[in-house]
């Protein structure tokens, strides 16, 4: 299991959530058989860092057997599909979730930069300064150590961002929180085009596909979760008017439009972590 916890103070309101992880601390019997393995899509940006020489590994389908690499050092932004990396060999990894509209800010490159893409993180902090911080990442030696050293590399980055903006942070919330866009977009005061040209700045997708995507993640928990406490799982048709979408058959559709699952198989399934799937 990965080391997952909360950023300090200062980097709240920049960072969801920092983790690491080891493959020797795994337990037997822990990886997946294929040694593939879909990550489902979310509107944050990943900035992830592999400590050992094996770059990234993506597969562009699932008949695709030798795929292209990227980096050790990543930036993986949001999407609106799964995208299959390679998992058969584990490698120890650092990495932090950021916060939608503030990947910009952070990395120091526009947000529609990274919509869709795997970029190297070299490409953007530059090569000298990525190789410095996975040398000590490598040396820090256990996953606490590196959270630590990862962490404090983000908190040296702070002093050249000026804030998230006001709107978008009420959107963002909004949006999360399962507000339509019409009344959000009503409450800032701006014209529709306007607000979506500023949100779409800062968080590198439109209003609505933002909002669409922030819901399907609130049903995925649900859904991975499996039975509840009294041993019964939600109904795929209570799950979809709790969520807000119109009907069983919506909330499939856009279901399998990010995940190419349905909601069904993919509760069989499972997994672990609600947006890694072994395949």
């Amino acid at each position: 299991m990965p080391l997952i916890r909360q950023p300090r103070d200062v980097l709240r309101p920049f960072v969801q959530q920092l983790w690491a992880s080891d493959p020797s601390d795994a337990p037997p019997g822990a990886r997946s058989g294929s040694g593939r393995e879909a990550v489902l899509p979310s509107v944050s940006t990943q900035l992830v860092i592999r400590l050992a020489e094996q770059p990234l590994r993506i597969f562009r389908h699932r008949d695709d057997l030798g795929g292209y690499t990227v980096s050790t050092a990543v930036i993986g932004g949001p999407r609106l599909a799964p995208y299959l990396k390679d998992v058969s060999r584990p490698v120890p990894t650092v990495g932090a979730a950021l916060r939608p509209g503030v990947a910009g800010l952070l990395i120091g490159a526009p947000a529609d930069t990274f919509v869709g893409r795997h970029l190297p993180l070299e490409d953007v902090w530059g090569a000298a300064p990525v190789a410095a911080l996975r040398a000590a990442l490598w040396e820090a030696g256990t996953a606490a150590r590196r959270l630590a050293i990862f962490e404090a590399a983000l908190v040296a980055r702070l002093p050249k961002i000026t804030g998230l903006d006001p709107l978008v942070a009420r959107a963002l919330a909004g949006f999360d929180a399962g507000a339509p866009v019409g009344p959000v977009v009503a409450q800032s005061g701006y014209s529709h085009r306007a607000f979506t040209k500023r949100f779409a700045g800062a968080v590198g997708l439109k209003p609505k596909t933002c909002a669409r995507l922030l819901r399907f993640g609130r049903a995925l928990g649900p859904l991975a979760k499996g039975a509840n406490a009294a041993g019964s799982a939600p109904s795929l048709a209570d799950l979809a008017a709790c969520q807000g979408y119109a009907d069983q058959a919506h909330f499939a559709r856009e279901f399998r439009a990010f995940s190419g699952l349905t909601p069904g198989g993919y509760r069989r399934l499972a997994p672990p972590f609600a947006r890694h799937v072994a395949l």
